[in-house]
């Protein structure tokens, strides 16, 4: 019975020092990745820094596009205003000259018929 409790204890000392070893490795494991969270940390700051350092490029450049367009979108606008003036005015007096040029003929084809001329 002796030598079952003298293997007993062997083989808890065994499974001791076993999970000391397996103690030790995951501390040194956990230091490990906590020096990498640290560095992933810092690295996905410096990332955020960058990315909103290029989206405030992007945005102030698309603002000028933005404004450039809108300002010959004006001018085009504007242009197109003044030429459709100048097209409605001519047309203007065209069927003005169009309306004068059918009520003579039908102020005519009147003086005939009722013998006026």
């Amino acid at each position: 019975m002796e030598a079952r409790i003298a293997r007993l204890e062997s083989d808890v000392a065994h499974l001791r020092s076993d999970v000391a070893d397996i103690k030790t490795d995951v501390r040194a494991l956990r230091d490990k990745v906590d020096g990498h969270a640290v560095r992933l940390d810092a690295k996905i700051d410096a990332l955020g820094t960058r990315l909103d350092e290029k989206i405030d490029g992007l945005g102030a450049r698309l603002d000028a596009k933005i404004d450039g367009l809108g300002a010959k979108l004006d001018a085009n606008i504007d242009n197109l205003g003044t030429k459709l003036d100048a097209k409605f005015s001519s047309s203007l007096f065209w069927a003005l000259g169009a309306c004068g040029a059918l009520a003579a003929a039908i102020f005519g084809t009147m003086a005939r018929g009722f013998g006026w001329i």
